[in-house]
């Protein structure tokens, strides 16, 4: 009897164990079937490309892509994006986008960055305008300038104020490409991203005036107009007050003094009376 139900038992662990082992060798079989995937062509960077460079076939390459992976603005032929400079670096085996191609018509090289409606504009500069080398292309500027004010008296001397705030920087030199490691450049020119009306007021400053440049934060967007501040007031000895009368102040007026009164004299004609006024010898 107990031998019988030892086999009893050995034989239903034998089904168990056979039942088992199909199933794992069914999931294997499932997990090594890989189920093809439908691909599309698409244009990447060939090699890391710098900001304003002309694409062709030679710096850009074809490779699959998945179909149900769709990316906005995705090209599939080289043809596509031939001649054309993109507006931002790419890297190597980055898509090219038509978010980071410029207009067709727009050329190559550094103005094919520039926005349509805004201006580059370059100014001198040397290492204290500009900041020591670090307002490197893609750093963001304040534009202060220094200069006398005109149909002021000279006793005010220069005034300084802020012209320009959050300003992009274009170009360092002929550089259009910050330093990865954020080394500082020396450069003698400075190329600015501003608009129209920008351009006349900053030219204007450079020309006639002294600017400097104050770096900013890249995030820090906000515009705080900050006072203008004068030569005089900067210099005045603490606890004394300026005070500048305005050139062509009208002169005070003199009140001429008022005329010494007349003489009254008493006439008694008969029992009639009457006061006459005779005027004061000073008067004449």
């Amino acid at each position: 009897m107990n031998t019988n139900r030892l086999l009893i038992g050995l034989v239903i662990a034998l089904v168990i164990a056979f039942l088992l082992s199909s199933f794992v060798y069914k999931q294997f079989q499932k997990a090594s079937v890989v189920t093809p995937t439908s691909t599309q062509s698409l244009v990447v960077a060939a090699v890391p490309l710098p900001l304003g460079t002309r694409l062709e076939a030679s710096n850009l390459r074809v490779i699959q892509w998945p179909s149900n992976q769709q990316v906005a603005g995705m090209h599939s032929r080289v043809e596509e994006v031939a001649s054309r400079a993109i507006i931002t670096p790419l890297a190597a085996n980055e898509p090219v986008l038509e978010g980071k191609l410029a207009p067709k018509e727009s050329g190559a090289g550094l103005s094919a960055t520039i926005p349509e409606g805004l201006r580059g504009v370059s100014v001198a500069v040397n290492e204290v305008v500009g900041v020591a080398g670090f307002v490197t292309p893609g750093t963001m500027v304040d534009v202060l300038v220094t200069g006398r004010v005109i149909g002021k008296e000279s006793a005010q001397g220069d005034v300084t104020r802020t012209i320009l705030e959050n300003i992009r920087v274009l170009a360092a030199g002929q550089k259009v490409e910050q330093d990865r490691e954020g080394k500082p450049q020396t450069v003698a020119v400075i190329t600015l991203l501003v608009t129209p009306d920008e351009a006349t007021k900053l030219t204007m400053a450079s020309t006639d005036g002294k600017i400097q440049l104050a770096l900013r934060n890249t995030i820090d967007t906000k515009k705080n107009e900050p006072p203008t501040i004068q030569q005089a007031e900067l210099f005045t000895p603490t606890g004394v007050k300026l005070s500048v009368k305005p050139s062509g102040a009208p002169r005070r007026s003199v009140t001429p003094p008022a005329p010494p009164p007349p003489y009254v004299i008493e006439v008694i004609t008969g029992n009639k009376r009457e006061n006459k006024s005779f005027p004061n010898a000073k008067d004449h």
